[in-house]
């Protein structure tokens, strides 16, 4: 069986967004909000019948109302300064900015903060990174060089051991060979 709906708005510049959801989650992941809205008092439940009826028809979809006609909207805004208000305001404030950097500061510049310990600090670092790849370079190095000893004693290793096993069985045939005449 399905939620009931329940119709929920919002506030979206001069528009009103309307949303048909079983709950107040999907409300906001209709609107896709990242916070709750309904806790900041931003969103609500609406009960109107007529401010229900469009959402409803169309559940899960967000629905856009005008609040209020372009003359409403303009009216209430705040009223305009006349332009000789405007006017004299900005000569009144002008003079005293003028004034106010005139004035010579009574506090020597402060000097600007010295790097020496910064650039110290960045060349030593660049000096160890520098060993760090020395040394990295030695022991590669070294490690080739043992590589190589480790294969020419696996060549010398298995040269000898073929030697070797030649040698076992011609001592085996060898010795099958004087078994069997001594059984006779």
């Amino acid at each position: 069986m399905a939620r009931k709906l329940k119709v929920f708005r919002t506030p979206a510049g001069f528009h009103d967004a309307y949303v048909a959801a079983p709950s107040r989650r999907a409300a906001l992941a209709a609107w896709g909000a990242d916070a709750d809205l309904f806790a900041r008092g931003v969103a609500e439940e609406v009960t109107d019948a007529a401010l229900m009826a469009e959402p409803l028809a169309r559940p899960g979809e967000v629905v856009r109302r005008s609040r209020g006609s372009a003359a409403e909207q303009l009216a209430a805004l705040p009223p305009d300064r006349p332009k000789r208000a405007r006017k004299a305001a900005e000569e009144e404030e002008a003079p005293r900015s003028r004034t106010a950097r005139s004035k010579p500061s009574t506090k020597p510049p402060v000097p600007r903060p010295s790097r020496a310990e910064l650039e110290a600090a960045e060349a030593a670092l660049e000096q160890e990174d520098a060993h760090r790849r020395d040394e990295e370079k030695a022991l590669a190095e070294r490690q080739a060089a043992l590589d190589r000893e480790r294969r020419e004693a696996a060549r010398r290793h298995e040269r000898e051991r073929a030697k070797l096993e030649a040698a076992r069985e011609r001592a085996a045939k060898a010795y099958a060979a004087a078994v069997k005449k001594w059984r006779r």
